[in-house]
């Protein structure tokens, strides 16, 4: 059996640890979007497989037996397309789907389906920390009267896109003292998030909850009618089964 793991995130890395030291042959799949990524510890492949047509010929190729969708919340195209032509290959497919963060007492959050919506309950002239990734950068365009930070892993290849904004270069994850304190210095004013889930990525919800900083929380799209697990365990048990 040979499982193809999409990985991409902290909780695919634990899995790859696990499928080595139970030796379960596994190729681990990242689709490139950080330079230098974290070494999975199994084979791995980066970039993406050429579209639908190079994923169905790539699952036939290596023989893959199973496929363990352990992608970011977000990469719902990838999700998406995988359950489909797992589906249609007869191929099982499993997906690690984290549960998502819920407002708690304190928190002034403000629900947005997309990142081009935060531009209509966001007041001018004020600092606001996006908290994105650059894949989506060029969507908060309408927010040209505010000060924009976006903070992303790699150095920028690239100027920022608008005249109002910068790049901050940082690796998770990051402490809520680390958060409390970088917020206050960059006196932000507004922080947007997608709602990715997990417990390291919830060290700035809880910051801004501390100083009160108001939340613009991007709801998950939609996932694929699939089988689907919430963490780790839960993952290794499903592949253990078939």
């Amino acid at each position: 059996m040979t499982v193809l793991l999409l990985a991409g995130t902290g909780q695919a890395l634990q899995i790859a640890g696990a499928f080595a030291k139970q030796d379960i042959q596994a190729i681990a799949s990242l689709a490139g979007a950080t330079r230098a990524p974290k070494d999975t510890g199994l084979p791995t492949r980066i970039g993406g497989f050429g579209g639908a047509e190079g994923f169905r010929t790539f699952l036939k190729e290596e023989n893959i037996s199973a496929v363990l969708d352990a992608t970011h919340p977000f990469a719902a195209r990838i999700s998406m397309r995988s359950a489909l032509l797992c589906e249609e290959e007869k191929i099982p497919y499993c997906q690690l789907l984290r549960q998502e963060w819920v407002p708690e007492a304190g928190d002034l959050w403000t629900m947005i389906d997309r990142e081009e919506d935060a531009s209509s309950e966001i007041e001018d002239g004020l600092t606001v920390f996006l908290a994105t990734g650059r894949q989506t950068l060029d969507r908060f365009a309408n927010l040209a009267s505010c000060r924009l930070i976006c903070r992303q892993i790699d150095p920028p290849d690239r100027e920022f896109p608008f005249p109002n904004g910068e790049f901050l270069i940082g690796r998770p994850p990051f402490s809520v003292e680390e958060e409390v304190n970088l917020f206050t210095r960059l006196s932000v004013d507004w922080l947007i998030v997608k709602n990715a889930g997990g417990e390291a990525p919830k060290s700035k919800l809880i910051a801004a909850r501390e100083l009160g900083i108001r939340v613009a929380m991007i709801r998950r799209p939609a996932q694929p009618d699939a089988v689907r697990v919430e963490t780790v365990d839960a993952a290794l048990e499903w592949v253990l089964s078939l």
